[in-house]
């Protein structure tokens, strides 16, 4: 257990470095201040200047569009305490290797996969602002892909459309917690998808949006040969203080002998206690999918007849961010996800689906300088699946990332 006291001891120490951050002094009060105001005159210049909005980087020449680069370089350094975790980089607690099964005790792993770079531009039309995003990074599931580009986002949005790769309009980010670790807490919807989007309403009030994706996942099998795209209805609404959220879903899977369809409900909320606190929770129940929710079985098809199982999936994340100042912030998130029907899944090394997963991050990331965060996370996890058999995770994750 030295090590879970070790990254116990260095969460303790980033928070208490950035409480002394945060006793700044008055001098450095008004030097904020002053690039506060500066910040806020240039992104009043730019809109004057038909630019765009405030997140324009640099004009193009001859041009009305404005081009923002970004990105980050990342590095994570990962350590198993107890049973090594599954053969990727990051959290998959759905394939946990079981216990017993598992003779391998402590794993440490460097990576820098996470980085990623992308742009974005904004041009003024006759429409509205005209925006466009293509990110990517480095990390690609699996050991046998390592360091490979992978596209992230590629779309274009403009008048209330959106068309091209982003994350799922069934995807709640606004109650997602924010982990150290790159896959985030179990239970959640989590999926970019190429769609058709179209959304309408006051974002700072109530909008309603409806989306035909792309219904192929992650293993293709019963997602390849569809004929209708996923479909996802999704209402927003906003109140002083905080948010919630209604998604629908409804998908298609295909073997050589059946066609069935399945859905999913998502409910979201989220409420700003003060301004230094935080709680969101976020709720779906997904049927036969195995990407629409973190860690779900998902559905399996047998390969005599085309009989099509479906999994019933229910996901519950719940989180806590606390932002004491601008240099430190701190989250705590609960992941959850439960199965219903055992598939028998192909891919499960183990040949038994998931009854129970549960997941619980802890984390602190501290900025001593602009663009350069630091980040400390213990990760505990526990599987069990319709056998009764248990996989246990204890992982601790370091990282550090240099944004642009």
């Amino acid at each position: 257990m030295n090590a879970p006291l070790a990254l116990v001891g260095l969460i303790v120490l980033i928070a208490t470095a950035g409480a002394a951050q945060g006793q700044t002094t008055s001098k450095d009060d008004e030097i904020r201040q002053l690039r506060e105001r500066l910040e806020q005159v240039e992104g009043k210049l730019a809109k004057a200047e038909g630019g765009g909005d405030s997140r324009s980087g640099f004009r193009l020449p001859g041009l009305a569009t404005a081009l923002r680069l970004y990105g980050y370089a990342e590095a994570h350094v990962i350590h198993d305490v107890g049973a090594s975790g599954p053969n990727d980089l990051f959290t998959d607690l759905s394939m946990q290797p079981l216990d017993k099964d598992q003779p391998q005790r402590g794993k440490t792993r460097f990576t820098a996969e996470s980085s990623r770079l992308g742009f974005e531009t904004s041009t003024p039309t006759g429409l509205g602002v005209f925006l466009t995003q293509v990110e990517a990074d480095f990390y690609s599931y699996g050991a046998g892909n390592r360091n490979r580009l992978r596209l992230r986002h590629a779309y274009g949005e403009v008048a209330g459309f959106l068309i091209g790769q982003t994350w799922s309009t069934f995807m709640d980010l606004d109650d997602l917690p924010e982990t150290v670790d790159f896959n985030g807490p179990i239970g959640a919807p989590f999926s970019r998808r190429t769609q058709v989007r179209y959304s309408f309403g006051d974002p700072q009030a109530a909008r309603f949006t409806v989306a035909l994706e792309d219904p192929t996942d992650q293993y293709g099998g019963g997602s390849s040969n569809e004929k209708l795209p996923q479909i996802v209805l999704r209402l927003d609404k906003r109140f002083d203080g905080g948010a919630v959220n209604l998604r629908l879903l409804e998908h298609e899977k295909r073997s050589f002998s059946q066609t069935r369809r399945g859905m999913g409900v998502g409910v979201g909320a989220n409420v700003q206690v003060s301004k230094q606190h935080l709680l969101m929770v976020q709720y779906a129940q997904v049927t036969g999918d195995v990407d629409q929710l973190y860690g779900s079985n998902g559905y399996a098809i047998d390969a005599a007849t085309g009989a099509i199982t479906f999994d019933k999936n229910r996901g519950l994340v719940a989180g806590w961010a606390y932002q004491p100042n601008d240099h430190l912030r701190t989250g705590l998130a609960l992941g959850v996800n439960r199965g219903k029907t055992s598939t028998s899944h192909p891919i499960d090394k183990t040949g038994l689906d998931n009854q129970r997963l549960t997941q619980i991050h802890a984390s602190a990331i501290y900025s001593p300088l602009k663009n350069i965060e630091l980040g400390a996370e213990l990760i505990v996890g526990r599987k069990v699946d319709f056998a009764g058999d248990t996989g246990k995770m204890q992982r601790v994750d370091v990282m550090v990332r240099y944004s642009f």
